[in-house]
């Protein structure tokens, strides 16, 4: 449950305040001045305050300006209320770090509307910040794997590139994103269990050795299990080589029972296997790889995705 610090000496006000949004099931700490928010502030870390600015003991300003030198005070949503609109407290308010101003008076969608918007700005920030931790050693483990392959360097690079461009083109929501651009650097991670004289090997791959090969979307799958930020990425590590029709690997999935992680990467994996280099290949054009996504949609590919996928490419 979201806590929200409402700070309002205004009785009735902060009584109303509070039935609103205890009924959309936030956790509600009431004070009804700055001094006594402050120490309710330190004491339950709240993720977001509400607070009036003219207020006795400690006002708005104050309180605003002591939360935020408070080290877990610093990013947390501070939202105003106040009836007083002249330019000179908008501008103080906004020095001091405040992220949004409602005015007096406003309804409850208005109130409700402010705190989702600064909640959800909020969530988006702390997963951005942690995207941009974790990516470093994403991009450590990828670089493990390429190289043991020397053949497919820069092959995580290009994923990541095109699978981000289909995500976005598919609509996928910033959440999505992130945990696409896990999955896409992620993808070959199993490849850890597949000897290096496989990886390497210039000729056709034995019957034996396409099992050993075949094993990597579920070793990769195990290696993440237990990693909790990474998680959700494993369908793209898992599903990767399924195929529309049902004769991919690991699991034989088809159609949509594939997970969408899963379709949309084996469309840009294979793409850029088709246009790369590769010792049992020569790299074909864009223009020919195309001609052999649009021939395999609806068997080896989603044929939505593909389409996208073509009609997205082609207008970069």
């Amino acid at each position: 449950m979201t806590r929200i610090l409402l700070v309002e000496d205004d009785v009735f006000l902060l009584d109303v305040m509070r039935s609103i949004l205890e009924i959309e099931g936030y956790e509600i700490f009431p004070a009804s001045n700055g001094r006594e928010a402050l120490d309710l502030f330190v004491a339950t870390r709240p993720e977001m305050v509400i607070s009036d600015i003219m207020m006795p003991e400690m006002d708005g300003y104050e309180l605003l300006e002591s939360i935020r030198a408070i080290p877990i005070g610093a990013t947390i949503p501070f939202l105003f209320l106040s009836a007083r609109t002249e330019r000179s407290d908008v501008s103080r308010a906004r020095a001091l770090g405040v992220d949004d101003y409602l005015f007096k008076p406003f309804d409850a969608p208005e109130l409700l509307g402010a705190v989702r918007s600064r909640l959800e700005r909020r969530r988006v920030l702390e997963m951005f910040d942690t995207r941009s931790a974790h990516l470093q050693t994403v991009l450590m483990l990828a670089n493990v794997i390429e190289t043991r392959d020397p053949y497919t360097a820069g092959h995580v690079e290009r994923v990541r590139r095109l699978a981000l461009s289909l995500g976005f083109a598919l609509g996928w929501d910033s959440e999505e994103i992130i945990l696409l651009e896990f999955g896409a650097i992620l993808h070959d991670i199993g490849k850890i269990v597949v000897p290096r004289t496989v990886l390497r090997k210039t000729g056709p791959l034995t019957e034996e050795e396409w099992e050993l090969m075949h094993q990597h979307p579920d070793a990769g799958a195990r290696m993440l299990e237990g990693v909790d930020h990474l998680k959700a990425a494993i369908p793209y590590i898992l599903h990767h080589h399924e195929w529309w029709n049902g004769c991919g690997y690991p699991n034989g999935l088809g159609g949509e029972e594939i997970p969408p992680q899963g379709r949309m990467l084996a469309i840009v994996d294979a793409f850029d296997a088709m246009t790369t280099n590769r010792p049992y290949h020569a790299s074909m054009t864009a223009r020919e790889a195309f001609a052999e996504i649009e021939r395999m949609k609806g068997v080896y590919f989603d044929p939505h995705m593909a389409d996208v996928f073509m009609k997205s490419y082609k207008n970069e």
